[in-house]
């Protein structure tokens, strides 16, 4: 499989502005996404490979339970091999040593967490591996600094770590090269500080 074919969709990924939810908690953790509301369902967009010929399909609905369920069948044929969620372009304010907190329910699959920046260089992201447990709720802290840069899903060597104040949206995908149905629950990303256990 190319995988500068199966990442050349991130060129053709849809932005527009919105705004995030970014609700300030009394302990001072900062709530990035949840999805209590319908019109959460707005601030974000799947990204399949499709757009390379691939048959990936990946879909994503808010729940009756305030939450994001991304789902769907992996494929590898034809160049596929990834399904996404992404939010779309927006301030997020995050800092150099903040702590990205996500509470989700998987199927015991690796996903992977991206972080966007504005570049020119082509399908550039940094990626973080999330792990999950079949049908359990988990919490997963990623370290901004742990994210490393990637394009065409191949680690960009020296490219230092990811510049905080730049990022502009997150999103999850499935690129384990597995094929078969998927399903990842989201409850909510908060962002904390690295010494904060976001308890």
């Amino acid at each position: 499989m190319k995988l500068s074919s199966v990442f050349l969709f991130m060129l053709c990924a849809l932005f527009s502005p919105c705004s995030s939810i970014m609700a300030m908690a009394a302990d001072g953790d900062r709530v990035l996404f949840d999805f209590k509301q319908p019109e959460a369902v707005k601030a974000w967009v799947a990204v399949n490979d499709g757009v390379m010929g691939g048959v990936s399909d990946g879909r994503f609905s808010i729940t009756k339970q305030g939450t994001m369920e991304f789902f769907g069948t992996l494929s590898l044929e034809h160049n596929g091999g990834f399904t996404s969620v992404r939010s779309r372009s927006t301030k997020l304010a995050l800092r150099e040593g903040d702590v990205l907190l996500l509470r989700l329910r998987g199927d015991g699959r690796q996903y992977l967490l991206n972080l966007y920046v504005p570049t020119v260089q082509m399908a550039y992201s940094y990626w973080a591996e999330v792990p999950t447990r079949a049908g359990e709720w988990t919490e997963v802290r990623i370290p901004l600094k742990a994210c490393y840069a990637t394009s065409f899903g191949r680690r960009v060597e020296r490219a230092g770590p990811v510049n905080a104040a730049r990022v502009n949206g997150i999103g999850f995908m499935l690129y384990d090269k597995k094929p078969g149905p998927f399903k990842l629950e989201v409850d909510w990303v908060k962002v904390v500080s690295e010494n904060n256990p976001g308890k």
